[in-house]
């Protein structure tokens, strides 16, 4: 069964839509994605739309719950990339995306994500492992 990778950084999780998503593959992704957040703790999650060129009613809603089902567990969601068709799209279908936030790119995204949450957690090596 085909998932969308979805990569740990820090406290945040990035998610790259690369394809197209059909209805089993958005849902296959909704679980994922709340189900990662729950077990790392995260306090972001980046979803990049860019390679995205069709939205759909069904899609839309996906990205709401997302970010509604990740701020219950005390995570920021941000949506970066969208194409200007697919931001048509989501307005005529009457979908606002209330509660997500958007961003231009993914560089942009994650200073917003700073911005409301803090930077990134950088991961710490062992005591061992430092130079004197």
């Amino acid at each position: 069964m085909e998932r969308i990778p979805i990569l740990r950084m820090g406290s945040y999780l990035l998610v790259t839509i690369q394809v197209d998503l059909y209805d089993r593959l958005a849902l296959t992704l909704e679980s994922d994605l709340v189900q990662m957040v729950a077990k790392t703790n995260a306090q972001g999650v980046l979803i990049d739309i860019s390679a995205v060129s069709i939205v759909d009613s069904f899609m839309g809603r996906i990205i709401g719950n997302i970010a509604n089902m990740s701020r219950i567990l005390d995570a920021q969601t941000v949506v970066v990339g969208m194409q200007p068709a697919v931001a048509i799209t989501l307005v005529e279908l009457g979908l606002p995306l209330n509660g997500v936030s958007t961003a231009l790119d993914v560089e942009k995204g994650m200073a917003l994500l700073a911005r409301k949450i803090g930077p990134v957690a950088e991961e710490t090596e062992d005591d061992d492992h430092r130079p004197e």
